[in-house]
């Protein structure tokens, strides 16, 4: 929660301080303000994955209200914010209050970095849970964590349904019955994004939700849209970092997407069926729906190929250099695809991928994307959404 930290990772000693708790402990590490800065923030995050602890980053220059935003949609226990400017004293405050606003006013805020010993009583006055000062060890920091757990109630009365519907999701990923009576229906449209490490895969998630947005904001008939992503648990502590999330722009988006990441160890989807039909099932008062679900999976290794049975379209990402004709040929993860995605079109050997690819695909399409530039993005959403996908 400070990039004033400096004791490195490898004194901290790797194990599962949270295996007697309900749950795994879910925090946010957030950075609100002007604050440029993420050394610190992700020594602290590699510690408390390090302890057991599922850790969800979303990234610099948030909001208050996109990190409650966030802490909301994660079904989070605690929201560690850290602060490195003057703002504190404005920031701290207004977070709580955009809690409040989400519908989860009971999420506390911890809050570190420069924080001036004579501003500490005013930040609590404010709501601020716990105060971390500068010179925290890691241990501490990952004992407040684990402190910050309750045991999960089914039902949060008087939230907004959102935030019931994360708490749902945390319950059926626990394999406990989710609150009685919750509505289930399948999205029109379930999307499965999947590929290899490093294929470009949650930046190429957040611009086709970007994209589908503004589509729907267009009065396309569209509705809503959510994701789910997945990350892998750790084999030794079952610890987690969760970081899809960051790619997206949630300080423009707000209200208007759900985001939920989950770690799972392997292709462990004993939860998924559910949970898409809890998603698909949310209907706000403007009537609108969570008509399209895009499931972002770990994407550690060749051979993720269960995620096609839970899906209606299954998009496979790639890059240039990933291999020739036959390396390609070898992969089961290749005869999933619905679609082919050539990401990172602009890098040396696409030509060469895209010649490969056309060996393989038959009539299945290639789309050629720079996701980091939102190019091609448009037309692979247009392809994602067409009738005849999957």
């Amino acid at each position: 929660m400070k990039d004033t930290l400096h004791v490195p990772t490898t004194e901290f000693e790797k194990r599962d301080r949270c295996a007697d708790l309900d749950h795994r402990p879910r925090v946010l590490l957030g950075k609100m303000g002007l604050d440029g800065h993420d050394r610190g923030v992700k020594v602290i995050a590699r510690a408390l994955r390090d302890s057991g602890i599922h850790v969800i980053y979303s990234g610099l220059w948030q909001t208050p209200r996109s990190l409650a935003i966030s802490a909301r949609d994660e079904d989070c226990d605690v929201i560690a914010a850290s602060m490195m400017s003057n703002s504190h004293l404005k920031l701290g405050p207004m977070l709580v209050g955009s809690l409040r606003d989400a519908g989860r006013p009971d999420i506390p805020v911890y809050m570190g970095g420069i924080l001036p010993q004579e501003d500490l009583p005013t930040l609590r006055d404010s709501g601020i849970a716990k105060c971390f000062t500068t010179g925290t060890g890691l241990e501490e920091i990952a004992t407040a964590v684990r402190d910050s757990v309750r045991d999960y109630a089914t039902s949060l009365d008087g939230s907004h349904p959102i935030a019931q519907l994360a708490r749902d999701i945390s319950l059926c990923h626990l394999r406990r019955p989710p609150r009685h009576g919750a509505a289930r229906r399948r999205p029109a449209r379930v999307i499965g994004i999947t590929g290899s490490p490093g294929a470009g895969k949650s930046t190429l998630v957040a611009q086709l939700v970007s994209e589908l947005t503004l589509r729907a904001e267009a009065g396309t008939g569209l509705g809503r849209c959510a994701v789910v992503a997945f990350d892998p648990m750790s084999p030794i502590t079952s610890g987690a970092l969760l970081g899809d999330r960051l790619r997206v722009d949630f300080n423009r988006l707000g209200d208007a997407v759900f985001y939920r990441s989950l770690a799972i160890s392997g292709e462990d989807y004993h939860s998924l069926d559910e949970i898409v039909e809890l998603i698909g099932g949310v209907q706000f008062p403007d009537g609108t729906r969570f008509d399209t679900l895009f499931i972002e999976t770990v994407g550690a290794g060749q051979n993720e190929t269960k995620i096609r049975g839970h899906v209606d379209t299954t998009a496979v990402v790639l890059t240039p250099g990933m291999g020739d004709a036959v390396q390609m040929d070898k992969a089961g993860i290749l005869e999933i695809a619905d679609i082919f995605v050539c990401n990172k079109a602009d890098h040396p050997g696409e030509h060469e991928l895209v010649r490969d690819l056309r060996d393989i695909a038959g009539r299945r399409p290639i789309l050629e994307t720079v996701a980091t530039h939102a190019k091609g993005v448009p037309e692979l959403l247009t392809a994602l959404l067409a009738p005849t996908a999957g």
